[in-house]
């Protein structure tokens, strides 16, 4: 068996910026075991696969460990694959998924994801997070991740988490942002729980990111960097429940996988 595979940098305009994914694109699905055997091969924060359906597409995500039920990045990668690779690609994608429907819509040269908001709520961190961080004290927040709120974006670029003490938490990552002189809001995002120590741009955790900082902020346009050494840009709209991300994409690389 032979696949087609492609490697897509999203929330970039350039290779070897924004976050690597991996897009297999399907005719039925593969078993389960075989599509995670794949992912941990191609050793990338998350592979995204596709098959087609009448009028849309049934899309999972899976990083080298696990399936997950959101991913921004590939699914940005994904709706890049179908409009610059195979043929007829809609206006706009829907694609199926365990988060229920997503939609991508071609904008110019920019693609923009429509995914539900998530509010963060205070909460008390897990005993020893901060410090496995090398943080001493912040306010934190919680929806699938916590959110870890800094007064000053320059702790973001100088923290050196220690990840065996960060895996096994009760959410599935976490992110810690700040305020920005460059952009509304910067972040970083760390995951060992998923297998992703650090994730140069996590599409998902803007879903609660941009609801967090439309409300410090008191806008619903908001620009956003994330990333350590390698990092993306991304566009955050708040329209109700839903977020709008939208980013850019590059073809890094196009191949086959033989099976």
């Amino acid at each position: 068996m032979q696949l087609d595979i492609y490697q897509v940098d999203a929330f970039s305009q350039q290779v070897f910026g924004g976050n690597p994914a991996a897009v297999c694109p399907l005719t039925e699905w593969l078993p389960d075991e075989q599509l995670q055997r794949i992912a941990a091969e191609n050793n990338l924060s998350e592979t995204a696969y596709f098959v087609p359906r009448e009028g849309f597409y049934e899309l999972r995500w899976f990083t080298p460990e696990v399936e997950v039920d959101l991913c921004g990045h590939a699914t940005l990668a994904a709706a890049w694959v179908l409009i610059h690779k195979l043929a007829d690609a809609p206006q706009v994608l829907r694609f199926a998924t365990r988060s229920g429907e997503l939609r991508v819509t071609r904008n110019g040269d920019e693609l923009a994801m429509d995914f539900p908001a998530k509010q963060p709520e205070r909460c008390e961190p897990p005993a020893g997070m901060l410090s496995a961080l090398g943080i001493e004290t912040a306010d934190v927040y919680g929806t699938d991740d916590y959110i870890v709120l800094l007064d000053d974006e320059a702790q973001i670029a100088a923290l050196k988490p220690d990840f065996a003490r960060l895996k096994g938490l009760p959410k599935r990552g976490i992110a810690v942002t700040a305020n920005s002189t460059r952009f509304d809001f910067v972040s970083r995002w760390f995951g060992p729980n998923v297998g992703v120590n650090e994730d140069p741009v996590t599409g998902s955790a803007h879903t609660s990111l941009a609801p967090f900082w439309a409300a410090r902020l008191g806008k619903s346009l908001l620009t956003a960097e994330q990333g350590g050494q390698r990092r993306g840009q991304l566009r955050c709209e708040l329209k109700g429940d839903r977020v709008i991300i939208s980013g850019h994409a590059v073809l890094y690389l196009q191949g086959t996988i033989y099976l």
